[in-house]
């Protein structure tokens, strides 16, 4: 089986004022006489590493599954670093979103040959990864057109940026949560239920009218929820 290489490089942000790495996987037999869509993983070092995201696209790609995708992963520094970019309440939670949609989609379409349309790009990401991925694509419909949303964290501040969202046909939702999903231990310390308001979610996007796949899945909220779900996400949103 051919496998795609990931090249380790940085970007510095302007609107975070720092370097930021990536990972990015580019397929087997990538030319750049082809056109590829760009999926962006938020907790990106986790996509790679325990999510194996570049096997399964490997794997994927051998059997003729899915169209030409480059993975791009963006890892945060440290678990205070996760908070505050992908947290509503972080201090750096709105320069991230910037730097994602104004910089790093940018960066990506000048370096590789990509579709630069919405549909074109993806956002996919786990626990507070998902939350930032979602909010992104809420406040960028037109730059972010899929989003795969893996036991993301939902208060009221999410729900109403999904409630106030006008532009419903912009963007597709891929959403899992595990159905143990009920007492989650957050990164501020604190036990969270994950699954009541996510099946909130579930209606909310059902109500306004969004292209959504949901489904609850056994298990709690760990990889070992989401990395046999990765062959699905990347089939659902990419499969050819």
């Amino acid at each position: 089986m051919n496998r795609g290489i990931v090249q380790d490089m940085t970007l510095f942000s302007d609107a975070l004022q720092e370097e930021m790495q990536l990972l990015i996987y580019l397929p087997p037999n990538y030319s750049p006489l082809y056109k590829y869509t760009v999926l962006i993983a938020n907790d990106g070092k986790d996509y790679f590493q325990l999510g194996r995201i570049s096997r399964v696209a490997d794997e994927l790609y051998d059997q003729k599954e899915i169209e030409n995708v480059i993975i791009v992963g963006v890892p945060y520094k440290n678990v205070k670093d996760r908070r505050e970019k992908y947290h509503p309440d972080g201090q750096k939670h709105q320069a991230y979103i910037r730097f994602l949609a104004q910089e790093l989609v940018p960066y990506i379409d000048a370096n590789y040959p990509t579709y630069q349309i919405g549909m074109g790009r993806a956002l996919i990401g786990d626990s507070l990864a998902a939350t930032v991925s979602l909010l992104t694509a809420l406040q960028y419909p037109n730059t972010f057109g899929k989003i795969i949303l893996h036991s993301p964290l939902v208060n009221e501040y999410v729900l109403s940026q999904v409630e106030n969202h006008k532009d419903v046909h912009a963007f597709s939702i891929y959403h899992v949560i595990g159905k143990e999903e009920t007492s989650v231990l957050t990164g501020d310390g604190l036990v969270t239920d994950f699954i009541t308001p996510n099946r909130v979610l579930h209606k909310l996007i059902l109500k306004k009218g969004f292209t959504t796949f949901y489904d609850e899945l056994n298990g709690e909220h760990t990889w070992k929820l989401w990395q046999p779900d990765m062959k699905r996400s990347l089939k659902n949103n990419f499969g050819i």
